[in-house]
């Protein structure tokens, strides 16, 4: 139960930060790369804070260091420029299904045992999550956005494969944010900036809150979920998401949204199951 609520805890944090993204970048009229930097500075801003308030060692270099900067990178970056131009759901469906196969590929590279039933659930939750996430008049994507998220979801599916061998989630999420600053600053040469206070408070809370403790947090759940559980506890990303916008804008889902979000937790469900 503990690491179910602690699972639950972390997805929510990763639908806020679709939340706030969006938000900052639709709504607030921020600058996608400016909104990146300053969520990667506040993000790395809180984790060094934190430890440095700890007696214990981060381990700035190593083996997978690299890896794990550049994933980060690719994430953070796609993720933002790709919400200047995709709606919700679309892009949603594009970031995570990205996800999903980057990291059973990687499960299946590592020749991590992937059951039947993990199979089966994988299958279900991306049907419910098609029919929940694709309107029956169909979605006009971009495809330059598209592309964007599609590299964001293989940054994300990468760093998360890298944080199943994490010793030292918290020292590790510090260091990936850290080192990936002096890069993400050179975004700022093609940054046409313009961040309002509203933006950059969204920002800020997004890179401290939702990503660097949240970063955190996933890095500590991820050894004990392995690659194929951890893709699949992804898919409810989205479904958490749509359902926050929802809330927020007083647009309360139909009886086929529900049910559509119900086969996608029917299918993380049995993902999740053991054997």
């Amino acid at each position: 139960m503990r690491l179910f609520l602690l699972v639950a805890l972390t997805m929510a944090a990763f639908a806020a930060n679709s939340l706030l993204n969006r938000a900052g970048i639709v709504q607030a009229g921020a600058d996608a790369l400016g909104f990146a930097v300053v969520r990667l500075l506040s993000g790395a801003g809180m984790l060094g804070l934190l430890v440095l308030l700890r007696p214990r060692t981060v381990q700035w270099l190593q083996p997978s260091r690299a890896f794990g900067v550049a994933s980060l990178l690719l994430y953070l970056f796609g993720f933002s420029l790709a919400y200047q131009a995709l709606d919700a759901g679309a892009g949603a469906l594009v970031l995570f299904g990205m996800v999903q196969v980057t990291m059973f590929l990687g499960a299946l590279v590592l020749r991590e045992v992937i059951p039947v039933t993990r199979w089966l659930g994988v299958g279900v939750a991306m049907t419910g999550l098609c029919w929940l996430l694709w309107p029956g008049e169909g979605a006009q994507l971009s495809s330059g956005a598209a592309g964007m998220m599609a590299l964001a979801g293989v940054g994300w599916g990468v760093y998360s494969l890298i944080g199943r061998g994490a010793k030292d989630p918290l020292g590790d999420t510090a260091a990936n944010f850290v080192l990936a600053v002096p890069f993400g600053m050179v975004a700022l040469i093609w940054a046409d900036w313009h961040m309002s206070t509203p933006a950059l408070v969204l920002a800020i809370t997004s890179g401290a809150v939702t990503s660097g403790l949240g970063y955190a947090l996933w890095y500590a759940l991820l050894p004990q979920l392995g690659a194929g559980r951890a893709a699949v506890a992804q898919l409810s990303v989205p479904v958490l998401a749509i359902l926050g916008g929802a809330l927020l804008l007083a647009e309360w889902p139909d009886f086929e949204f529900l049910l559509a979000t119900g086969i996608v937790l029917l299918g993380v469900a049995l993902a999740a199951k053991r054997g």
